[in-house]
């Protein structure tokens, strides 16, 4: 296991990279056990796993779904390599060791070690690894949309970090761009000019008071909304025809989406009104919907109980679950390692935890499946 996650490591499977590296290494471990995978691959780099272990179907299946990709290293300096795959007093380093190869590679232990003692399933087990979540969450919509043969399921689990405590809720993601429109001009005019940078600020400046009108959520708080990005101007001497600004908004459960937009619509449009000249307008890069899944069903309590849990809670990060709910079984956020670690540098698991996890997924795996 720790060799698996040292190589999931190295495969580097960043946004420019892709991910199909990392697939093919979990491929050929599963061929260890005689466990046959499906790779579908696309933009010659992109890839998800699927693996599907058959039963009698006496019983209704589970399903694993992970993350392949990884954020970059950044620009912080390491203590060791980011693709190095140190390992250190009873630690592994390196990028994606806790998001999410650590669990990753628990959840390919556990498969293995069950389908090498020659246990006999009563349901289906499925593993998905997929392409994308840190950035678009292509990998598990494109999954969604054309699945193949999937059977009934208990319950769906994603090996994220939360350091074994069981999450059935986190907010959801509204991305937005705002862009405003000028007219460029020479800077020594620029009265002949429209500065999209100034129409810009006075869109900061309605944002600084504005609040998504949503109630608060009584697990995940409020709706938060940072402005993480603005981009404007090409030259110190010409006026700017075009700003641009990124909006990260956390979502709650029931939230729509559409209403957001409308708001900032709404704002543009009392601008203009103010301001001739004023032009803007908003675009949806990417969203995903909260997840809440519903503690008190029988899915969670009974995984409570394998891992020993007494409660369940809620996080503010997003995972690829919510795009999984079209499959129409409750899911549960469970992994290796600390949350607090991810996308920093010098992230790292303990390789205990990868042991923990292995173990902890294969007495899931026994109580519902056998």
């Amino acid at each position: 296991m720790k060799e698996l996650l040292k190589e999931l490591i190295e495969a580097e499977s960043t946004p420019e990279k892709g991910e199909l590296a990392a697939a093919e290494i979990i491929s050929a471990e599963l061929r260890r056990s005689g466990i046959d995978s499906r790779i579908d691959s696309w933009d010659s780099a992109r890839a998800n796993i699927v693996a599907h272990v058959k039963s009698t179907g006496s019983r209704a299946g589970l399903l694993f779904a992970c993350h392949l990709d990884v954020v970059g290293p950044g620009e912080a300096a390491w203590k060791n390599p980011p693709f190095g795959a140190v390992e250190s007093d009873g630690r592994i380093y390196g990028r994606g060791s806790v998001d999410m190869k650590g669990g990753t590679a628990a959840i390919v232990a556990a498969i293995r070690r069950i389908v090498d003692s020659g246990a006999k399933l009563q349901g289906d087990l499925v593993l998905l690894a997929c392409a994308g979540e840190e950035t678009d969450s292509c990998g598990a919509i494109r999954f969604a949309c054309d699945h193949g043969e999937m059977p009934e399921l208990a319950g769906v689990i994603v090996p994220e970090p939360t350091d074994f405590v069981v999450v059935t809720a986190h907010r959801g993601m509204l991305w937005l761009e705002a862009t405003t429109k000028g007219k460029a001009a020479h800077s020594s005019a620029p009265q002949l000019g429209v500065n999209a940078i100034n129409s810009m600020r006075l869109i900061l400046n309605e944002l600084e008071s504005y609040e998504v009108p949503v109630e608060p959520h009584e697990l995940l708080g409020k709706c938060s909304m940072s402005i993480n990005t603005i981009t404007g101007g090409k030259a110190l001497n010409v006026v700017p025809d075009k700003c641009s600004i990124k909006v990260d908004i956390r979502t709650l459960p029931g939230q729509n989406n559409l209403d957001v937009v409308a708001d900032f619509e709404r704002i543009f449009a009392g601008l203009k009104s103010r301001n001739p000249q004023f032009d803007a307008e908003v675009s949806v890069l990417r969203e995903m919907h909260a997840l809440e899944t519903d503690c008190g069903c029988d899915f969670v309590k009974d995984f409570c109980s394998c891992v020993g849990a007494n409660e369940t809670k809620a996080v503010g990060f997003t995972t690829d679950a919510p795009h999984l709910v079209s499959l129409g079984a409750p899911a549960v956020i469970f992994g290796p390692g600390k949350p607090t670690l991810c996308h920093k540098p010098d992230e790292y698991i303990d390789v205990a935890d990868l042991d923990k996890a292995a173990e902890y997924y294969r007495q899931v795996i026994m109580s519902f499946l056998t």
